[in-house]
Protein backbone atom coordinates (compact mmCIF):
# COMPACT_ATOMS: atom_id res chain seq x y z
CA UNK A 1 0.00 0.00 0.00
CA UNK A 2 3.05 2.38 1.02
CA UNK A 3 4.15 1.76 -2.36
CA UNK A 4 0.99 2.50 -3.90
CA UNK A 5 0.26 5.71 -2.42
CA UNK A 6 3.85 6.90 -2.85
CA UNK A 7 3.84 6.24 -6.70
CA UNK A 8 -0.02 7.51 -7.38
CA UNK A 9 0.96 10.50 -5.34
CA UNK A 10 4.46 11.02 -7.48
CA UNK A 11 2.01 10.82 -10.92
CA UNK A 12 -0.35 13.02 -9.78
CA UNK A 13 2.13 15.98 -8.47
CA UNK A 14 4.24 15.07 -12.30
CA UNK A 15 0.63 15.15 -14.14
CA UNK A 16 -0.48 18.45 -12.25
CA UNK A 17 3.13 20.03 -13.36
CA UNK A 18 2.80 18.73 -16.65
CA UNK A 19 -0.69 20.63 -17.22
CA UNK A 20 0.09 24.08 -15.38
CA UNK A 21 3.04 24.34 -17.01
CA UNK A 22 2.14 22.90 -20.48
CA UNK A 23 -1.07 22.15 -20.49
CA UNK A 24 -3.07 22.82 -23.68
CA UNK A 25 -5.65 26.12 -22.02
CA UNK A 26 -5.82 29.32 -23.54
CA UNK A 27 -6.21 30.65 -19.95
CA UNK A 28 -3.90 29.79 -16.38
CA UNK A 29 -4.75 26.69 -14.90
CA UNK A 30 -7.03 27.11 -12.23
CA UNK A 31 -5.87 25.63 -8.46
CA UNK A 32 -8.92 26.44 -6.08
CA UNK A 33 -9.64 23.38 -4.63
CA UNK A 34 -12.37 22.17 -5.55
CA UNK A 35 -11.03 22.51 -9.28
CA UNK A 36 -7.47 20.98 -8.30
CA UNK A 37 -9.15 18.22 -6.65
CA UNK A 38 -11.32 17.44 -10.19
CA UNK A 39 -8.21 17.59 -11.90
CA UNK A 40 -6.79 15.50 -9.66
CA UNK A 41 -9.37 12.98 -9.64
CA UNK A 42 -9.15 13.36 -13.59
CA UNK A 43 -5.84 11.91 -13.32
CA UNK A 44 -6.66 9.38 -10.69
CA UNK A 45 -8.85 7.48 -12.56
CA UNK A 46 -6.60 6.97 -15.57
CA UNK A 47 -4.01 6.19 -13.31
CA UNK A 48 -6.31 3.22 -11.61
CA UNK A 49 -7.73 1.98 -15.68
CA UNK A 50 -4.09 1.03 -16.23
CA UNK A 51 -3.30 -0.46 -12.69
CA UNK A 52 -6.09 -2.70 -13.04
CA UNK A 53 -4.08 -4.12 -15.91
CA UNK A 54 -0.81 -4.58 -14.14
CA UNK A 55 -1.17 -4.25 -11.06
CA UNK A 56 2.29 -2.44 -10.66
CA UNK A 57 2.14 1.33 -9.15
CA UNK A 58 5.14 2.66 -10.26
CA UNK A 59 4.38 1.15 -14.20
CA UNK A 60 0.66 2.31 -14.00
CA UNK A 61 2.32 5.68 -13.03
CA UNK A 62 4.47 6.10 -15.04
CA UNK A 63 1.88 5.12 -17.86
CA UNK A 64 -0.44 8.22 -16.48
CA UNK A 65 2.05 10.29 -16.83
CA UNK A 66 2.41 9.43 -20.18
CA UNK A 67 -1.14 9.53 -21.18
CA UNK A 68 -1.62 12.58 -20.08
CA UNK A 69 1.50 14.08 -21.83
CA UNK A 70 -0.04 12.16 -24.98
CA UNK A 71 -3.75 13.84 -24.37
CA UNK A 72 -1.94 17.19 -24.31
CA UNK A 73 -0.02 16.97 -27.18
CA UNK A 74 -2.42 15.46 -29.41
CA UNK A 75 -4.73 18.56 -27.91
CA UNK A 76 -2.49 20.97 -29.43
CA UNK A 77 -1.95 19.71 -32.62
CA UNK A 78 -4.92 19.60 -32.88
CA UNK A 79 -5.75 23.31 -31.81
CA UNK A 80 -3.33 24.27 -34.45
CA UNK A 81 -5.19 22.89 -37.29
CA UNK A 82 -8.94 23.15 -35.98
CA UNK A 83 -8.93 25.89 -33.12
CA UNK A 84 -10.37 23.63 -30.47
CA UNK A 85 -9.05 21.21 -28.07
CA UNK A 86 -9.25 17.59 -27.67
CA UNK A 87 -12.90 16.54 -27.00
CA UNK A 88 -14.19 13.24 -26.24
CA UNK A 89 -16.27 12.88 -29.27
CA UNK A 90 -13.05 12.83 -30.72
CA UNK A 91 -12.32 9.12 -29.44
CA UNK A 92 -15.65 8.16 -31.10
CA UNK A 93 -14.00 8.84 -34.61
CA UNK A 94 -11.10 6.54 -34.04
CA UNK A 95 -12.39 3.67 -35.34
CA UNK A 96 -12.50 5.52 -38.54
CA UNK A 97 -8.58 5.96 -38.63
CA UNK A 98 -7.94 2.33 -39.89
CA UNK A 99 -10.53 1.90 -42.06
CA UNK A 100 -10.01 5.26 -44.30
CA UNK A 101 -6.42 6.27 -43.54
CA UNK A 102 -6.53 8.56 -46.20
CA UNK A 103 -8.93 10.72 -44.92
CA UNK A 104 -6.15 11.18 -41.69
CA UNK A 105 -2.49 12.80 -41.99
CA UNK A 106 -1.38 10.46 -39.47
CA UNK A 107 1.17 7.76 -40.69
CA UNK A 108 0.49 4.16 -41.25
CA UNK A 109 1.19 1.72 -38.16
CA UNK A 110 4.05 0.35 -40.42
CA UNK A 111 5.64 4.30 -40.75
CA UNK A 112 8.86 3.93 -38.34
CA UNK A 113 7.20 7.46 -36.82
CA UNK A 114 4.32 5.36 -35.69
CA UNK A 115 5.44 1.78 -35.42
CA UNK A 116 9.18 2.36 -33.52
CA UNK A 117 7.85 4.00 -31.03
CA UNK A 118 4.96 1.45 -30.62
CA UNK A 119 7.48 -1.47 -30.17
CA UNK A 120 9.52 0.49 -27.77
CA UNK A 121 7.04 0.99 -25.60
CA UNK A 122 5.57 -2.68 -25.94
CA UNK A 123 9.36 -3.91 -25.04
CA UNK A 124 9.79 -1.49 -21.97
CA UNK A 125 6.35 -2.41 -20.81
CA UNK A 126 7.96 -6.18 -20.96
CA UNK A 127 10.94 -5.08 -19.15
CA UNK A 128 9.29 -3.44 -16.45
CA UNK A 129 6.71 -6.56 -16.21
CA UNK A 130 9.79 -8.22 -15.24
CA UNK A 131 11.46 -6.17 -12.90
CA UNK A 132 8.60 -4.35 -10.69
CA UNK A 133 6.56 -7.16 -8.79
CA UNK A 134 3.18 -7.11 -8.86
CA UNK A 135 1.50 -5.66 -5.36
CA UNK A 136 -1.98 -8.26 -5.72
CA UNK A 137 -2.66 -10.03 -2.96
CA UNK A 138 -0.34 -13.68 -2.23
CA UNK A 139 -3.87 -15.60 -1.17
CA UNK A 140 -6.20 -17.18 -3.61
CA UNK A 141 -9.63 -15.26 -2.40
CA UNK A 142 -8.34 -11.88 -1.84
CA UNK A 143 -6.48 -12.00 -5.62
CA UNK A 144 -9.29 -12.89 -7.10
CA UNK A 145 -11.38 -9.92 -5.25
CA UNK A 146 -8.58 -7.61 -5.90
CA UNK A 147 -7.80 -8.67 -9.76
CA UNK A 148 -12.14 -8.44 -10.34
CA UNK A 149 -13.16 -5.80 -7.84
CA UNK A 150 -11.16 -2.83 -9.09
CA UNK A 151 -12.11 -3.53 -13.10
CA UNK A 152 -15.63 -4.33 -11.48
CA UNK A 153 -15.71 -0.68 -9.71
CA UNK A 154 -14.41 1.46 -12.69
CA UNK A 155 -16.96 -0.34 -14.63
CA UNK A 156 -19.51 0.41 -12.10
CA UNK A 157 -18.45 4.21 -12.19
CA UNK A 158 -18.38 4.71 -15.77
CA UNK A 159 -22.39 3.13 -16.09
CA UNK A 160 -22.84 5.17 -13.05
CA UNK A 161 -21.63 8.67 -14.46
CA UNK A 162 -24.31 9.42 -16.79
CA UNK A 163 -27.30 8.84 -14.44
CA UNK A 164 -28.82 10.23 -10.62
CA UNK A 165 -27.26 10.59 -7.99
CA UNK A 166 -23.78 10.60 -9.43
CA UNK A 167 -25.12 12.10 -13.18
CA UNK A 168 -26.57 14.88 -10.99
CA UNK A 169 -22.83 15.73 -8.76
CA UNK A 170 -21.49 16.08 -12.33
CA UNK A 171 -23.69 17.91 -13.63
CA UNK A 172 -23.17 20.82 -10.75
CA UNK A 173 -19.68 20.43 -11.92
CA UNK A 174 -19.98 21.05 -15.27
CA UNK A 175 -23.94 22.87 -15.64
CA UNK A 176 -23.36 23.90 -18.91
CA UNK A 177 -20.69 23.44 -22.10
CA UNK A 178 -17.51 25.63 -21.47
CA UNK A 179 -15.16 23.99 -23.30
CA UNK A 180 -12.37 26.45 -23.05
CA UNK A 181 -13.02 27.91 -19.50
CA UNK A 182 -13.56 24.05 -17.94
CA UNK A 183 -10.04 22.65 -19.67
CA UNK A 184 -8.22 25.68 -17.54
CA UNK A 185 -10.67 25.51 -14.83
CA UNK A 186 -10.48 21.59 -13.88
CA UNK A 187 -8.00 20.27 -16.60
CA UNK A 188 -7.93 18.17 -19.85
CA UNK A 189 -8.25 14.40 -18.49
CA UNK A 190 -11.54 15.74 -15.78
CA UNK A 191 -12.99 17.56 -18.95
CA UNK A 192 -12.78 14.93 -21.21
CA UNK A 193 -14.31 12.36 -18.25
CA UNK A 194 -17.22 15.23 -17.49
CA UNK A 195 -17.95 15.74 -20.57
CA UNK A 196 -18.33 12.57 -22.02
CA UNK A 197 -20.65 11.82 -18.54
CA UNK A 198 -22.88 14.98 -19.78
CA UNK A 199 -23.06 13.90 -23.04
CA UNK A 200 -24.34 10.23 -22.19
CA UNK A 201 -26.93 11.53 -20.10
CA UNK A 202 -28.66 13.64 -22.97
CA UNK A 203 -30.52 15.86 -20.80
CA UNK A 204 -31.50 18.07 -23.48
CA UNK A 205 -35.27 18.02 -24.38
CA UNK A 206 -36.01 16.75 -27.73
CA UNK A 207 -37.67 19.78 -30.00
CA UNK A 208 -40.74 19.33 -31.39
CA UNK A 209 -41.92 18.91 -35.02
CA UNK A 210 -42.47 22.57 -36.51
CA UNK A 211 -45.83 23.37 -37.34
CA UNK A 212 -45.67 23.59 -41.24
CA UNK A 213 -47.96 26.03 -42.89
CA UNK A 214 -50.74 24.49 -45.67
CA UNK A 215 -49.74 24.55 -48.93
CA UNK A 216 -47.45 22.39 -51.64
CA UNK A 217 -43.81 23.28 -51.59
CA UNK A 218 -41.57 23.14 -54.89
CA UNK A 219 -41.82 19.89 -57.06
CA UNK A 220 -38.08 19.38 -56.38
CA UNK A 221 -36.06 20.79 -53.68
CA UNK A 222 -32.08 19.92 -53.87
CA UNK A 223 -29.41 20.68 -51.06
CA UNK A 224 -25.55 20.42 -51.52
CA UNK A 225 -23.20 20.54 -49.30
CA UNK A 226 -20.11 21.51 -50.64
CA UNK A 227 -17.11 20.25 -48.90
CA UNK A 228 -14.72 22.83 -47.57
CA UNK A 229 -15.62 25.56 -50.15
CA UNK A 230 -15.13 29.08 -49.20
CA UNK A 231 -14.60 31.81 -52.18
CA UNK A 232 -11.36 31.49 -53.13
CA UNK A 233 -10.64 34.87 -53.16
CA UNK A 234 -10.50 35.10 -49.85
CA UNK A 235 -7.19 32.55 -49.84
CA UNK A 236 -5.87 34.96 -52.28
CA UNK A 237 -6.85 32.97 -55.26
CA UNK A 238 -8.56 33.40 -58.62
CA UNK A 239 -12.10 34.18 -58.96
CA UNK A 240 -14.62 31.39 -59.34
CA UNK A 241 -17.32 31.89 -62.12
CA UNK A 242 -19.89 30.40 -59.28
CA UNK A 243 -19.56 33.37 -57.33
CA UNK A 244 -20.53 35.60 -59.73
CA UNK A 245 -23.37 33.31 -60.18
CA UNK A 246 -24.39 33.73 -56.68
CA UNK A 247 -24.72 37.22 -56.91
CA UNK A 248 -26.16 37.60 -60.03
CA UNK A 249 -28.90 34.85 -60.03
CA UNK A 250 -29.54 33.28 -56.38
CA UNK A 251 -32.23 34.89 -54.58
CA UNK A 252 -30.23 34.65 -51.59
CA UNK A 253 -26.65 34.39 -50.89
CA UNK A 254 -23.54 35.19 -48.59
CA UNK A 255 -21.63 34.47 -45.77
CA UNK A 256 -23.00 31.15 -43.11
CA UNK A 257 -21.72 30.44 -39.93
CA UNK A 258 -20.95 27.35 -39.34
CA UNK A 259 -19.78 25.64 -36.17
CA UNK A 260 -16.37 24.75 -36.82
CA UNK A 261 -13.55 25.29 -38.48
CA UNK A 262 -11.61 22.96 -40.79
CA UNK A 263 -13.28 19.61 -39.97
CA UNK A 264 -16.27 18.39 -38.44
CA UNK A 265 -19.29 18.26 -41.12
CA UNK A 266 -21.43 16.25 -39.09
CA UNK A 267 -22.22 20.05 -36.94
CA UNK A 268 -23.06 21.95 -40.03
CA UNK A 269 -24.60 19.29 -41.91
CA UNK A 270 -27.16 19.04 -38.39
CA UNK A 271 -27.08 22.34 -38.41
CA UNK A 272 -28.75 22.86 -41.65
CA UNK A 273 -30.90 19.23 -41.90
CA UNK A 274 -32.56 20.00 -38.37
CA UNK A 275 -32.39 23.94 -38.54
CA UNK A 276 -31.15 23.88 -34.43
CA UNK A 277 -28.59 25.89 -33.37
CA UNK A 278 -25.43 24.21 -32.02
CA UNK A 279 -26.69 25.81 -28.41
CA UNK A 280 -29.89 23.42 -28.46
CA UNK A 281 -27.80 20.10 -28.52
CA UNK A 282 -26.01 20.40 -24.61
CA UNK A 283 -22.56 18.43 -24.40
CA UNK A 284 -23.79 16.78 -27.70
CA UNK A 285 -23.06 19.72 -30.25
CA UNK A 286 -19.54 18.84 -30.38
CA UNK A 287 -21.01 15.15 -32.20
CA UNK A 288 -24.64 15.49 -33.30
CA UNK A 289 -24.67 12.04 -34.61
CA UNK A 290 -23.46 10.01 -31.46
CA UNK A 291 -25.79 12.09 -29.43
CA UNK A 292 -28.49 11.69 -31.04
CA UNK A 293 -27.93 9.52 -34.02
CA UNK A 294 -30.19 11.19 -36.28
CA UNK A 295 -33.45 10.75 -34.14
CA UNK A 296 -34.38 14.51 -35.12
CA UNK A 297 -38.17 15.90 -35.06
CA UNK A 298 -36.94 18.66 -36.99
CA UNK A 299 -35.10 16.76 -39.70
CA UNK A 300 -35.75 18.82 -43.50
CA UNK A 301 -35.99 14.83 -44.66
CA UNK A 302 -38.44 13.91 -41.95
CA UNK A 303 -40.67 17.03 -42.33
CA UNK A 304 -40.07 16.24 -46.96
CA UNK A 305 -41.61 13.11 -46.29
CA UNK A 306 -44.54 13.98 -44.35
CA UNK A 307 -45.63 16.55 -47.20
CA UNK A 308 -45.15 13.13 -49.53
CA UNK A 309 -41.91 13.58 -51.13
CA UNK A 310 -39.90 11.43 -51.96
CA UNK A 311 -36.31 11.62 -49.73
CA UNK A 312 -32.93 10.98 -51.21
CA UNK A 313 -29.41 11.09 -49.98
CA UNK A 314 -26.46 11.01 -52.51
CA UNK A 315 -22.86 10.89 -50.85
CA UNK A 316 -20.18 9.36 -53.25
CA UNK A 317 -18.31 7.81 -50.25
CA UNK A 318 -18.26 4.92 -47.60
CA UNK A 319 -21.89 3.81 -46.10
CA UNK A 320 -20.10 3.42 -42.28
CA UNK A 321 -17.88 6.84 -42.80
CA UNK A 322 -19.45 9.16 -39.51
CA UNK A 323 -21.87 5.97 -39.60
CA UNK A 324 -23.79 8.15 -42.07
CA UNK A 325 -26.00 5.54 -43.96
CA UNK A 326 -27.55 4.49 -40.28
CA UNK A 327 -27.59 8.41 -39.82
CA UNK A 328 -29.50 9.49 -42.55
CA UNK A 329 -32.13 6.47 -42.73
CA UNK A 330 -32.90 7.71 -39.10
CA UNK A 331 -32.90 11.26 -40.55
CA UNK A 332 -35.89 10.58 -42.58
CA UNK A 333 -34.06 9.76 -46.01
CA UNK A 334 -35.56 6.72 -47.61
CA UNK A 335 -32.95 6.11 -50.55
CA UNK A 336 -29.36 6.67 -50.11
CA UNK A 337 -26.97 6.39 -53.12
CA UNK A 338 -23.74 6.24 -51.42
CA UNK A 339 -20.14 5.19 -52.24
CA UNK A 340 -20.46 1.66 -54.15
CA UNK A 341 -22.87 3.97 -56.54
CA UNK A 342 -19.72 5.32 -57.94
CA UNK A 343 -17.72 2.62 -58.19
CA UNK A 344 -16.61 3.48 -62.23
CA UNK A 345 -17.06 7.43 -61.70
CA UNK A 346 -14.29 9.57 -62.21
CA UNK A 347 -12.04 10.42 -59.55
CA UNK A 348 -10.03 13.37 -58.93
CA UNK A 349 -7.34 13.05 -56.57
CA UNK A 350 -8.69 10.05 -54.23
CA UNK A 351 -12.05 10.74 -54.49
CA UNK A 352 -14.97 11.27 -56.91
CA UNK A 353 -14.80 14.45 -58.55
CA UNK A 354 -17.37 17.11 -57.99
CA UNK A 355 -18.17 17.12 -61.77
CA UNK A 356 -19.27 13.65 -62.10
CA UNK A 357 -20.86 13.87 -59.06
CA UNK A 358 -23.02 17.26 -60.35
CA UNK A 359 -23.75 14.57 -63.46
CA UNK A 360 -25.48 12.28 -61.07
CA UNK A 361 -27.12 14.62 -59.32
CA UNK A 362 -28.93 15.70 -62.40
CA UNK A 363 -29.51 12.41 -63.93
CA UNK A 364 -31.39 11.20 -60.35
CA UNK A 365 -33.30 14.36 -60.29
CA UNK A 366 -34.35 13.39 -64.23
CA UNK A 367 -34.93 9.82 -63.63
CA UNK A 368 -36.62 10.36 -60.22
CA UNK A 369 -40.92 11.34 -59.56
CA UNK A 370 -41.43 14.23 -57.77
CA UNK A 371 -42.27 16.21 -55.36
CA UNK A 372 -38.51 15.16 -54.48
CA UNK A 373 -36.06 16.00 -51.66
CA UNK A 374 -32.45 15.18 -52.54
CA UNK A 375 -29.61 16.01 -50.11
CA UNK A 376 -26.08 15.49 -51.50
CA UNK A 377 -22.81 15.66 -50.17
CA UNK A 378 -19.46 16.28 -52.19
CA UNK A 379 -15.96 14.49 -51.42
CA UNK A 380 -13.51 15.32 -54.36
CA UNK A 381 -12.52 18.68 -51.52
CA UNK A 382 -11.81 16.72 -48.76
CA UNK A 383 -8.56 16.86 -46.93
CA UNK A 384 -5.73 16.18 -45.96
CA UNK A 385 -3.72 18.30 -48.93
CA UNK A 386 -0.56 16.49 -49.02
CA UNK A 387 1.88 15.36 -51.01
CA UNK A 388 1.36 12.47 -53.59
CA UNK A 389 -2.03 13.68 -54.05
CA UNK A 390 -2.28 15.33 -57.50
CA UNK A 391 0.40 14.34 -59.94
CA UNK A 392 2.55 17.56 -60.09
CA UNK A 393 0.99 19.33 -57.51
CA UNK A 394 2.19 19.01 -53.88
CA UNK A 395 1.08 22.93 -52.51
CA UNK A 396 -1.42 22.00 -50.15
CA UNK A 397 -3.45 25.20 -51.54
CA UNK A 398 -2.43 25.15 -55.27
CA UNK A 399 -4.19 21.58 -54.53
CA UNK A 400 -7.14 22.97 -52.99
CA UNK A 401 -7.78 25.58 -55.74
CA UNK A 402 -7.26 23.24 -57.99
CA UNK A 403 -10.62 20.83 -56.36
CA UNK A 404 -12.55 23.92 -55.86
CA UNK A 405 -12.87 25.03 -59.14
CA UNK A 406 -14.22 21.78 -60.39
CA UNK A 407 -16.77 22.95 -57.37
CA UNK A 408 -17.58 26.13 -59.01
CA UNK A 409 -17.97 23.98 -62.27
CA UNK A 410 -20.22 21.70 -60.65
CA UNK A 411 -22.61 24.12 -59.12
CA UNK A 412 -22.79 25.99 -62.23
CA UNK A 413 -23.73 22.91 -63.91
CA UNK A 414 -26.47 21.96 -61.96
CA UNK A 415 -27.78 25.72 -61.77
CA UNK A 416 -28.11 25.31 -65.50
CA UNK A 417 -29.38 21.35 -65.52
CA UNK A 418 -32.41 22.15 -62.87
CA UNK A 419 -33.12 25.52 -64.35
CA UNK A 420 -33.37 23.79 -67.98
CA UNK A 421 -35.72 20.72 -66.29
CA UNK A 422 -37.86 23.14 -64.45
CA UNK A 423 -38.68 25.28 -67.93
CA UNK A 424 -39.23 21.74 -69.90
CA UNK A 425 -41.48 20.26 -66.61
CA UNK A 426 -43.62 23.47 -66.06
CA UNK A 427 -42.33 22.84 -62.56
CA UNK A 428 -40.77 24.82 -59.76
CA UNK A 429 -36.91 24.34 -57.88
CA UNK A 430 -35.11 25.06 -55.71
CA UNK A 431 -31.52 24.62 -54.75
CA UNK A 432 -29.30 25.00 -52.21
CA UNK A 433 -25.59 25.43 -51.82
CA UNK A 434 -23.68 25.31 -49.13
CA UNK A 435 -19.84 24.73 -47.27
CA UNK A 436 -19.66 22.80 -44.77
CA UNK A 437 -16.58 24.20 -43.14
CA UNK A 438 -13.19 26.14 -44.50
CA UNK A 439 -10.23 24.50 -45.34
CA UNK A 440 -7.77 23.24 -42.62
CA UNK A 441 -4.82 25.02 -44.74
CA UNK A 442 -1.80 26.46 -43.63
CA UNK A 443 -3.32 30.24 -44.85
CA UNK A 444 -6.62 28.72 -43.50
CA UNK A 445 -6.16 29.03 -40.03
CA UNK A 446 -8.65 29.04 -36.95
CA UNK A 447 -10.72 31.89 -36.32
CA UNK A 448 -10.56 32.83 -40.32
CA UNK A 449 -12.92 34.92 -41.62
CA UNK A 450 -15.11 34.39 -38.42
CA UNK A 451 -15.59 30.77 -38.91
CA UNK A 452 -17.77 31.37 -42.14
CA UNK A 453 -18.18 29.72 -45.63
CA UNK A 454 -20.55 30.88 -48.41
CA UNK A 455 -24.05 29.59 -49.03
CA UNK A 456 -26.63 30.23 -52.19
CA UNK A 457 -30.58 29.52 -52.49
CA UNK A 458 -31.77 29.41 -56.37
CA UNK A 459 -34.98 28.95 -57.22
CA UNK A 460 -36.31 28.03 -61.10
CA UNK A 461 -39.75 28.03 -62.65
CA UNK A 462 -41.17 30.78 -60.35
CA UNK A 463 -41.79 34.71 -60.44
CA UNK A 464 -38.45 36.15 -60.99
CA UNK A 465 -36.36 37.66 -57.71
CA UNK A 466 -33.49 40.23 -57.00
CA UNK A 467 -30.18 38.91 -55.87
CA UNK A 468 -29.99 39.73 -52.09
CA UNK A 469 -27.17 38.93 -49.91
CA UNK A 470 -28.03 37.64 -46.12
CA UNK A 471 -25.22 36.70 -44.01
CA UNK A 472 -26.96 33.91 -41.80
CA UNK A 473 -26.13 30.96 -39.15
CA UNK A 474 -26.09 27.37 -40.65
CA UNK A 475 -29.43 26.55 -38.37
CA UNK A 476 -31.18 29.61 -40.10
CA UNK A 477 -30.31 27.95 -43.17
CA UNK A 478 -32.00 25.22 -42.23
CA UNK A 479 -35.19 27.02 -41.16
CA UNK A 480 -35.75 29.31 -44.42
CA UNK A 481 -35.40 25.34 -46.18
CA UNK A 482 -38.35 24.30 -44.32
CA UNK A 483 -40.29 27.25 -46.25
CA UNK A 484 -39.44 25.25 -49.76
CA UNK A 485 -41.59 22.24 -49.01
CA UNK A 486 -44.89 23.89 -47.52
CA UNK A 487 -45.53 26.80 -49.59
CA UNK A 488 -43.52 29.99 -50.42
CA UNK A 489 -39.51 30.34 -48.55
CA UNK A 490 -40.97 33.56 -46.88
CA UNK A 491 -43.48 31.92 -45.36
CA UNK A 492 -41.14 30.37 -42.26
CA UNK A 493 -38.75 32.91 -41.02
CA UNK A 494 -35.03 32.03 -40.67
CA UNK A 495 -34.38 31.51 -36.85
CA UNK A 496 -31.99 34.10 -34.94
Amino acid sequence: MTTFLIATGLALALCLALEVFAGDSIGPASLAPRDLALRLLGYLLILLFWFAFSWRPWLAGLTCLISVAALIFVSRAKRSVIGEPLLFSDFALLPQVPRHPQLYYIPPLWDPRISVPVLATLAATVLWYRTEPSVLPAATLPWILALVGLPLLLGLLAWAAPRPPLGRLIARWFPRPDLEADVARVGLPASLLGYTARAFAGSEPMPAPPALPAGQGDDVVVVIQLESFIDPERLGGPSLPAMELFRRQAVQYGRLQVPAHGAYTMRSEHAVLTGQPSEALGFGRYDPYTARGGDEPTSLARLARSRGYDTLFLHPFHRDFFRRAQVMEAFGFTDLVMGEAFADAERVGPYVGDVALGERLLAEVRNRRTPLFLFCVTMENHGPWKPGRLPGLDDPQAQYMHHVAHTGQMVEAVVAGLDRMARERGQTMTLCVFGDHAPSLPACTPGFGGRTTEYALFRFGGPAAAPRRRDIPAHALGRDLRGTIAGRPADIPAGP
